[in-house]
């Protein structure tokens, strides 16, 4: 038998959160927490509320804090986990119900770098752009992000500048491009990120490396942006 400890948020109830204690067999249960929760959802209590997508890594949809640490349900181990297993939103977030947060103001950021390839150039007749393999390495441990934001949610300056910083996954996301050698606007992106918050309120604490459920580095991205932005003013 497993204790798990799920914080409960309704806004439409007007009552204030709480935390509900829900105990299960194991043996009947899936190894993963996001297994648990659906079993909770599914033979217990139908009115708990998570996101969940893929089950296998890929979609970042159950990005939550599980005995104190963010992470993927979905990928998070029930045995990992000592003791009764502490479910949380991910920290520092608006709750739209239970164990969902607000994403609104993270992804409004993430369309201000504007993700897509951007060029001048006319694109090639018959074909796609092409890049050698050593450009083409150049983007390992950048396009695999989900955009879970357990990186930006776990980062102390994003807690405190979430309104102007644009945290470690955006951060990521926009250094993929840049680093691309695909993309010819690479001037308007650095000038776009050059500024005192957007960018410089990282202080490469690492915690949003240490959480990462893809194993990627999102702090040496941001200080390769501010190395770049270092080398065209010197």
């Amino acid at each position: 038998m497993k204790t798990f400890k799920i914080y409960r948020y309704d806004p439409d109830s007007g009552h204030n959160p709480r935390v509900d204690t829900f105990t299960i067999d194991l043996d009947k249960t899936g190894p993963m927490v996001l297994d648990a929760l659906i079993r909770i959802k599914n033979e217990i209590d139908s009115t708990l509320t998570f996101r969940r997508s893929c089950r296998e890594g890929i979609c970042g949809s159950c990005s939550m804090n599980m005995d104190g640490r963010n992470g993927l349900a979905c990928t998070t181990a029930i045995e990992d986990i000592k003791g009764d297993v502490q479910i949380t939103p991910l920290p520092h977030m608006e709750v739209v119900k239970d164990l969902v947060p607000d994403l609104t103001h993270v992804y409004a950021q993430y369309a201000s770098i504007q993700p897509w390839l951007k060029t001048v150039t006319p694109a090639p007749s018959g074909r796609e752009r092409l890049q050698s393999p050593e450009d083409r390495a150049k983007l390992d441990g950048l396009y695999e992000c989900i955009l879970c934001f357990c990186c930006s949610t776990g980062c102390p300056s994003y807690w405190w500048n979430s309104d102007r910083f644009l945290g470690p996954a955006v951060l990521l996301q926009a250094y993929r491009w840049i680093a691309d050698s695909r993309d010819e606007a690479t001037g308007e992106r650095l000038n776009d990120l050059e500024d005192p918050y957007r960018l410089y309120r990282c202080h490469t604490i690492m915690n949003c490396a240490n959480v990462c459920p893809k194993g990627l580095n999102p702090a040496k991205a941001i200080a390769e942006t501010k190395k770049l932005i270092a080398e065209r003013a010197a």
